[in-house]
């Protein structure tokens, strides 16, 4: 996938696209699988990624299968990095958030994807922060 974009996708992204196939960030995941883009991971992002989904709330609606189905797929065509180290300085107004920030600084990808106003409200961040929308109108 040489010269792919490469970033971070936030878990409320990821989330998004196992609930909703057909949408924004579903449609991102899809551009993934068609090597338009290269996401990004580290294991306490997956962590973090397996938590949300086991949760009632997701596993009840969607179903066991198709939360295993889609860890699976995605295990398949992410890039794994290390975690970052603990971010010193709090960024972020929720702090939690840091840590994407320090992923995705770490990795050095293009771009941390995220729907989140933690982070979308912040500016001149690096590597910058997109929406899911914005980040699909740039793979466009």
């Amino acid at each position: 996938m040489r010269g792919a974009l490469r970033a971070v996708a936030d878990v409320n992204v990821l989330v998004s696209a196992a609930r909703t196939p057909n949408g924004v960030c579903g449609q991102l995941l899809e551009a993934a699988i068609d090597g338009r883009w290269q996401p990004v991971m580290s294991m306490l992002l997956f962590k973090e990624l397996e938590d949300v989904l086991a949760r009632p709330a997701f596993r009840d609606v969607l179903g066991q299968r198709t939360v295993d189905r889609f860890l699976a797929g995605l295990l398949g065509i992410v890039e794994w990095v290390e975690d970052p180290d603990e971010p010193s300085v709090v960024l972020t107004r929720d702090p939690d958030d840091d840590y994407l920030l320090a992923l995705a600084h770490s990795a050095e990808v293009d771009v941390l994807v995220s729907g989140d106003r933690d982070l979308t409200d912040l500016a001149g961040t690096d590597p910058p922060i997109e929406t899911p929308a914005q980040f699909a109108q740039r793979l466009a």
